[in-house]
């Protein structure tokens, strides 16, 4: 972005949508992603990119050889002058193109390419698979060390049961616009709201001492009342407090309720 800047170029980002082994690989469902489309835009906004390619995926395109990529779209259609990739890049039909295609035709046709190594936190490099097995086994501290920001899950409040309430701990249960959920527990969390940043603490789980069976999403907003029914909300995930448990009944729930709620504002302090 910063040599676009200088050069008062266009600093643009080519992407597909939908995720291309989304539509080479129907059959692998759940498909975890990391971030919707609309989070990765407002992400690469907030960075300050200037111009956002979405390029629609489907199996004709899919047949897009890397020779006619690099010369129809990325030269002929784009005209650019300098391409940054990851070392792993690969694209075209059958994944032939590579960092060295890039390179023959960076010098025939007068673009440079830059290739960015991997970057690594302590002993582990940082990687979409490495984040989403953090954040599916419920290390969502560790995945937001990876990922650079807590990971975050936005959805709209519905109706719930009012147990929460009941118990002195009213909830907005989320229902979330995400499959990729961290494991089953109670989290310290950051919630965004009409645009304020609330501290919460949340369950995600079967709430086993009522015995349900559907997984939910429910939300303590601390220091805070109102009515939020179908209101959008963005959950972050800051840090798991523990697993989810099964209790003899209400009073007993709601005694662990209020350490939680402790534990978490102790969690959360440092972001507020």
């Amino acid at each position: 972005i910063h040599e676009a800047q200088e050069e008062e170029r266009w600093a643009m980002l080519v992407t597909f949508v939908p995720h291309p082994k989304m539509v080479i690989h129907p059959e692998r469902r759940p498909f975890y992603l990391l971030t919707t489309i609309e989070e990765k835009i407002k992400l690469l906004e907030e960075m300050g990119i200037d111009s956002i390619i979405l390029i629609p995926f489907t199996l004709h395109y899919a047949e897009t050889t890397a020779e006619a990529f690099i010369k129809e779209v990325l030269w002929k259609n784009l005209q650019i002058r300098k391409i940054f990739i990851g070392h792993d890049y690969r694209f075209g039909k059958d994944k032939a193109g590579n960092k060295d295609l890039l390179a023959i035709y960076g010098k025939k046709l007068g673009f440079d390419v830059v290739v960015i190594d991997a970057f690594s936190v302590g002993d582990t490099v940082i990687s979409s698979t490495h984040i989403r097995k953090a954040i599916l086994k419920g290390a969502v501290k560790q995945a937001a060390l990876l990922l650079g920001r807590p990971y975050n899950v936005s959805g709209t409040v519905i109706e719930g049961k009012r147990r929460g309430s009941a118990m002195g701990f009213p909830t907005a249960n989320i229902k979330p616009h995400k499959e990729l959920l961290p494991a089953r527990g109670v989290y310290a969390a950051i919630v965004n709201l009409e645009g304020e940043r609330r501290q919460a603490v949340l369950n995600l789980g079967l709430n086993p001492t009522f015995g349900d069976v559907e997984i939910s999403l429910e939300v303590h907003l601390m220091d805070f009342s109102g009515d939020i029914y179908g209101k959008h909300m963005e959950v972050q995930f800051i840090d798991r407090i523990r697993e989810e448990q099964t209790f003899p009944g209400p009073e007993e729930l709601s005694f662990q309720i209020k350490k939680d709620t402790d534990k978490a504002r102790a969690i959360l302090k440092p972001y507020f």
